[in-house]
């Protein structure tokens, strides 16, 4: 019986075990074949065995006897398997020797050229060692981590599109200040007018084109990433080119890493620009080059210092004891929402007036709040552990329950999930169904990341999310809940709410120490802002207002909620 390819039809007195896979395919010719081709995954008759061997792409492919073709082709043991991937700095040559000391997959070339001072034990034939340097838990690992990966570059190609946004609504804005400016100055002051928007505009773009050359780079990386996924899909069956895709992928995973890091250690740079008037140029318009200054977030902003402070009383008249708020957060158009623990309400501060304007009684104790929507808050209740969902569209109500087994302290929420603490040793993640979908606890090397967690929140971008630990300090995560860091400075210790600034800062509430402490996104301490002598004594929470510059802290035995006014 013939191999290679159907015969019925063909006119042919010759019989054959063996017969040419291109010739039969190709030219419709029954020849006998003398080599099986790895890669061509086909049978070769001595003249296309020949073309093998004249030509430079084709010469180094693995031509076995016909034998061992059938045996490879029929995929029974005992046949070595040969990778197929070709090495990049030495065209045609295999990727079929692993180092180990590089932890490197490379072809012989590589080997007798870079690799000559690696010991010969570190330095291993693919085909020969498979089954020893390779196992399905390994594709398995690999695959996990390119789809992590690759969510999280969503993150950061879905911020820098939020970011560019942001960039062009700051540059129409700071134009639209220098417009103004220049009404005031009149003509003689219309030429140092354009000036300042010259610089505006040159500003955006440059900005412009570092971010839209970031996202270029993401998106690069995301289609590799996607791309060796599939080579790793399509390599099943074959144990060796697994093994080379898999090293191939941890390299590509490596590098996409890079672009996270690069991207935290940025995070404080890439934010619009904005435009501030000089209110003294009046005096000395003439010779001037511009009529103000072009700001862009990239420049540090130092350590806040209190302008001004002031007490908003938040107990009403039917509260059965002294108030103990251990929750706060603003929402979009810049309401207060404060937890009452003791009495169990939800209260709504209006920061014009600064007054209690409205409450909603809760069945549980609550301990954190977020927003969910410009209509919809989330409360949590710690026990029983419950997710209280309060409609704040006009007056608040309690709507709808989600019942949890576990305790919930802190509470934050993002692209319709919710991420809940327990108090304890885990961060939890739901959608608002309440199914739960992530369960964090450990590091990738297993190291627990929490004893005792309380308040969550993420940056302004979303990309970071930042987890309180009394005893830990402060955790990191990026956008898709991936372990980054733990920032555990002595001033950390007792950490119990963060929140931040829109500007790459954090501001972090200390229960024991009685103060707000500023770092940076990365966890670099700027310094303490908030003392006891400024009025805090036992702080449990904190938000802060953008726009007006205030800090909103609120205490666990305490009828007011402190409010500073930072510059």
């Amino acid at each position: 019986m013939a191999y290679g390819g159907s015969i019925q039809g063909k006119m042919s007195e010759e019989s054959f075990d063996f017969i040419c896979t291109t010739c039969d395919k190709s030219y419709n010719k029954i020849v006998e074949a003398v080599r099986y081709c790895i890669e061509c995954s086909g049978y070769c008759c001595q003249s296309c065995t020949d073309v093998h061997n004249a030509f430079p792409a084709l010469k180094n492919h693995n031509l076995l006897d016909v034998s061992q073709g059938a045996q490879a082709g029929s995929k029974q043991s005992g046949v070595r398997e040969f990778p197929t991937e070709r090495c990049s700095l030495h065209q045609g040559k295999v990727l079929d020797m692993y180092c180990k000391v590089h932890d490197d997959v490379v072809c012989s070339n590589c080997i007798a050229i870079s690799h000559k001072s690696c010991p010969e034990t570190s330095i291993h034939s693919i085909p020969d060692m498979v089954d020893t340097l390779f196992t399905l838990d390994d594709t398995k690992r690999i695959s996990r981590n390119l789809k992590d990966m690759m969510v999280s570059l969503t993150t950061i190609s879905n911020s820098k599109d939020r970011k560019l946004e942001a960039l062009t609504k700051a540059k129409h804005e700071a134009i639209e200040k220098v417009e103004i400016f220049e009404k005031a100055l009149k003509s003689i002051i219309r030429k140092a007018a354009e000036d300042s928007k010259s610089e505006i505009v040159a500003t955006h773009q440059e900005l412009e084109n570092e971010i839209l050359q970031e996202k270029s780079n993401v998106d690069t990386t995301q289609d590799e990433l996607q791309q060796i996924e599939g080579k790793l899909k399509k390599s099943e069956g074959n144990r060796a080119q697994r093994f080379v895709c898999t090293k191939q992928a941890e390299k590509k995973v490596t590098q996409a890493d890079r672009l996270n890091v690069k991207h935290d250690t940025r995070s404080n740079q890439d934010a619009p620009l904005s435009f501030t008037p000089n209110q003294s140029l009046m005096n000395y318009v003439k010779g001037l080059h511009g009529i103000g200054q072009v700001n862009t977030s990239r420049k540090k902003i130092d350590k806040y210092r209190i302008k001004g402070k002031r007490d908003i009383k938040i107990n009403i008249s039917d509260d059965s004891g002294t108030c103990s708020s251990f929750g706060c957060c603003l929402t979009h158009d810049n309401k207060l929402l404060v937890t009452d623990m003791r009495n169990k309400k939800l209260k709504h501060i209006n920061l014009d007036t600064m007054t209690v304007v409205d409450s909603c009684k809760l069945d549980s104790s609550p301990r954190a709040v977020c927003i969910i929507s410009d209509e919809e808050a989330a409360v949590a209740c710690f026990h029983p552990g419950r997710i209280q969902f309060v409609s704040i569209h006009h007056k608040m109500i309690p709507t709808r329950l989600i019942e949890l087994s576990h305790g919930c302290y802190g509470i934050a929420s993002k692209h319709d999930k919710l991420y809940v603490t327990d108090i304890f040793s885990s961060l939890y993640v739901y959608n608002m169904a309440g199914t739960l979908l992530k369960t964090i606890t450990c590091n990738n090397a297993g190291t627990r990341l929490f004893s005792d967690n309380s308040h969550i929140t993420f940056n302004e971008n979303g990309d970071k999310l930042f987890v309180c630990d009394e005893h830990k300090g402060l955790v990191c995560f990026d956008g898709a809940g991936n372990y980054l860091s733990t920032s555990s400075d002595s001033d950390l210790k007792g950490a119990r709410d963060v929140c931040v600034d829109g500007h790459g800062n954090v501001f972090v509430i200390e229960y024991s120490s009685n103060n707000v402490v500023q770092f940076n996104e990365d966890g670099k301490k700027i310094g303490v802002i908030v003392e006891e002598q400024d009025g805090l004594i036992r702080p449990v929470s904190v938000c802060f207002h953008q726009k007006l510059n205030r800090l909103f802290v609120t205490m666990q035995k305490s009828n007011v909620v402190k409010m500073y006014e930072l510059e």
